[in-house]
């Protein structure tokens, strides 16, 4: 008899305590909960170290508290590593703080997973949740990056799953194989927030398979229906810095797609700084993102040096 494999979820909090509750509410929910949660607080100051000090779950719960905000992206990276490391898990599923996965999310994944594994002889490296906002409708910030080029075969065998071909998914309800992060290593923490889970899927995708399934849903519980493109403010600066991260300094995506990727961005900011009433804020960040990108990102290391002792996830594969 074989065993079930071990899920963990993990979760990155900074000063949404409602959201996570709704967040850690809806994966214990589920019809199909993980064997462990991993909560990282990204030293928040709006009681969430309070209420996690109190939370009480039919699940195990890591909690670590971080004494610095290193976003999203320095976030996950710890998150991961305590998944991988501390809890042996076969599939680590991430979220951020404003996810709420519906009660089927995590079955439907996994079985997307093995029915495809089963279907084809290769298991696939993530497998994305259908991403709706509040109301249901599918979300812009959330759209999944179809997979050019796949096979008539690749393609035909996700379709009899109810699953689709994609290329880079974003950090809202995604469930990644273990063995993919002990083989390409953890998102990149200096990215802080934005890109990072366009850098890390596309990177763990780009000589495997990632599907999305209409059956596993999460809603995003963001202010507006919108993508990064609603007049992101001085937060414009982490979309063109990481952007040019991403097509200059990573090796995530093919040639021929940083050249497509690089004109859809292009005409995206464009499109961005003349919709909004801010531009003097975005051109701002649009100048500052450019220079700083010159630099290469930071190592793990370094971002959370002082923070966390991060321990290297691709030793264990070996």
């Amino acid at each position: 008899m074989t065993s079930h494999p071990v899920v963990v979820a993990v979760v990155v909090t900074y000063n949404r305590r409602e959201l996570l509750q709704t967040t850690l509410d809806g994966i214990a929910a589920g019809t199909q909960v993980p064997d462990a949660v991993v909560i990282v607080d990204n030293a928040s100051t709006d009681g969430t170290a309070e209420f996690l000090q109190q939370y009480q779950s039919p699940m195990t719960t890591d909690v670590v508290t971080l004494n610095t905000n290193v976003g999203g992206a320095g976030g996950f990276v710890v998150g991961m590593e305590r998944a991988v490391l501390d809890h042996k898990a076969d599939h680590v599923w991430i979220m951020d703080d404003d996810t709420e996965p519906q009660p089927n999310a995590l079955r439907e994944a996994l079985d997307a997973s093995e029915s495809y594994s089963n279907e084809t002889g290769a298991a696939p490296a993530f497998i994305a949740s259908r991403v709706v906002w509040t109301d249901g409708r599918d979300h812009p910030m959330n759209r999944m990056r179809p997979r050019m080029g796949a096979s008539e075969n690749e393609r035909s065998a996700a379709a009899r799953l109810g699953a689709t071909q994609i290329r880079s998914a974003s950090f809202v309800s995604v469930l990644i194989r273990a063995e993919e992060i002990r083989k390409h290593g953890l998102p990149i923490a200096d990215y802080f927030i934005w890109n990072d889970d366009l850098e890390y899927t596309a990177r763990i995708s780009r000589r495997g398979t990632a599907l999305t399934t209409n059956a596993s849903v999460a809603n995003h519980h963001t202010k507006v229906f919108g993508d990064a493109g609603a007049d992101p403010g001085p937060r414009f600066y982490y979309e063109v810095r990481n952007k040019v991260w991403v097509y200059t300094r990573s090796n995530a995506l093919a040639p021929w797609e940083k050249i497509l990727f690089t004109g859809a961005s292009l005409r995206n900011w464009t499109r961005t700084i003349a919709a909004s009433p801010n531009r003097k804020v975005l051109l701002a960040g649009l100048l500052k993102g450019l220079r700083h990108s010159l630099k290469a990102p930071r190592s793990n290391a370094q971002v959370l040096n002082g923070i966390y002792a991060l321990r290297n996830v691709q030793e264990s594969a070996r």
